[in-house]
């Protein structure tokens, strides 16, 4: 039994192919019909690529799209790691934390203020 390491801990080069080995995985589960697999498959790769990223590119006070929930919107609070503390716009204004792999980076980020 091999032991885990930590994201984190992983090089970039490593971290890609963690990625790629369970975007393949949820690629055979989604196959299967294995709904609960594929969801934790596809949340890992997006932890993985969270450490991939900068996250000082993500400032405090912007609001981002939120990746794969077409307009949705996330303004972030602070930063903690490779975790956006922060609430959804026109959500239950509920503080939660999202990798910063989910918000959009682009050019267009809409400040709020």
């Amino acid at each position: 039994m091999s032991i885990e390491k930590r994201y984190s801990t992983m090089s970039k080069h490593e971290l890609n192919q963690e990625i790629a080995a369970l975007k393949e995985k949820a690629r055979k589960a989604e196959q299967l019909g294995i709904v609960n697999e594929f969801a934790v498959l596809e949340r890992k790769a997006i932890m993985a690529q969270a450490y991939l990223l900068d996250s000082k590119q993500y400032k405090p006070g912007t609001v981002y799209a939120i990746l794969g929930d077409p307009g949705s919107y996330f303004k972030i609070d602070y930063l903690n790691g490779v975790f956006a503390w922060g609430y959804r716009l026109r959500g239950e204004k509920q503080l939660e934390a999202l990798p910063i792999s989910m918000l959009e980076l682009s050019g267009e980020d809409h400040q709020q203020g």
